[in-house]
């Protein structure tokens, strides 16, 4: 489904899910214009697309509502993925909080002035918190077990306000544990799923937080940024809260025994203490989805994984000092806020 000519707007574009979002619209013939202040996106991710006459990046953060304002004029559609990630709120929660929501309001007002014909609001599964009932409903309870999951839900609840006042027409997608090329793997930024295929092309153990028995709802990238514009595209998704995911249910330990299959490496599997505030089962109820769109995520895990662990091999060099990056409790390396020392 394509959106029409005519200029968009995506905030976080060079992130992970941003970059392939931006791919997509491109190829459907829109002008993009992308709004990241590169704190967690990176400017290899629009690498192949410079040059392109009809995508306009610009350095800005969610929090210049000045700026924001300015871009989105005369845009059609607003994509609002920017965002601060969960790792990053164990440890500076109060940046998390300005990034997300006060973020997210600058976004929508923005989008308001600007009468755009419609707003997407890039939630996440983390509002949910832990699963006692699966699969998840979109009106499920909200037990977030983070700032970051905090946050996104208070996102959410500025969004419906907007579409309740007539301000603005909006849809709330939640997408589930996306994976696929140019997905985050340094520092804090570091997702399961890239350092697992990164350890294992090095033939390091995979290290697996607790006892490897949390689950997630995993879905491969590209299919989410098609979807996530079918989702702006569709007059039958305004105003609505629909979960972007497959509704399958898989192990971290699956996952890693999967990635040293397929690597066909000699790895092996190490145990580390649980990580803090982990969600510990989640998986998506996908039929709002699928009635909406008529569609969910078709590619499973094993073919996902196949289709991604080829550009970690070809894109990322095994440095020794890439893998000495690649610490296992990455959310170490964000320095805390001075009120949680000794927590």
């Amino acid at each position: 489904m394509r959106l029409g000519q005519g200029r968009v707007v995506v905030t976080g574009g060079a992130g992970f899910i941003g970059s392939h979002l931006v791919d997509s619209l491109l190829d459907s013939g829109s002008d993009v214009v992308v709004i990241d202040d590169f704190s967690s996106g990176r400017r290899e991710n629009l690498a192949h697309q410079v040059g392109a006459k009809s995508l306009r990046v610009e350095q800005v953060s969610v929090l210049d509502e000045r700026s924001i304002l300015t871009l989105c004029r005369g845009a059609r559609y607003v994509f609002h993925l920017a965002t601060r990630n969960v790792r990053f709120s164990l440890r500076q929660p109060t940046l998390v909080h300005e990034v997300n929501t006060t973020g997210t309001l600058n976004v929508l007002k923005a989008a308001a002035a600007a009468r755009v014909e419609r707003f997407l609001y890039c939630s996440s599964s983390e509002v949910n918190g832990t699963a006692d009932l699966v699969p998840m409903p979109e009106d499920y309870h909200f037990r977030p077990e983070t700032i970051y999951g905090a946050s996104k839900l208070a996102g959410e609840y500025y969004t419906q306000v907007f579409q309740r006042a007539g301000w603005l027409q909006t849809v709330i997608a939640r997408p589930h544990n996306n994976y696929g090329p140019r997905g985050h793997y340094q520092d804090w930024r570091g997702e399961v799923i890239p350092r697992f295929i990164l350890w294992a092309l090095a033939g390091q153990p995979l290290r697996v937080f607790g006892d490897g028995t949390q689950t997630r709802d995993f879905t491969y990238v590209s299919e989410t940024a098609d979807l996530l514009i079918e989702l702006a595209a569709s007059a039958r998704t305004a105003g609505a809260t629909v979960n972007v995911c497959r509704g399958e249910e898989v192990s971290i330990l699956d996952i890693a025994r999967l990635v040293i299959e397929l690597v066909g490496t000699p790895s092996v599997i190490e145990r580390r203490a649980a990580r803090p505030s982990d969600v510990l089962r989640l998986v998506g109820d996908a039929s709002r989805l699928r009635e909406l769109l008529g569609r969910v995520p078709a590619i499973s895990i094993r073919e996902g994984l196949r289709r991604t662990i080829p550009w970690y091999r070809e894109q990322v060099p095994l440095s020794p000092q890439l893998l000495d990056s690649l610490t296992p409790e990455n959310w170490t390396q964000v320095p805390a806020e001075e009120w949680m020392a000794g927590r």
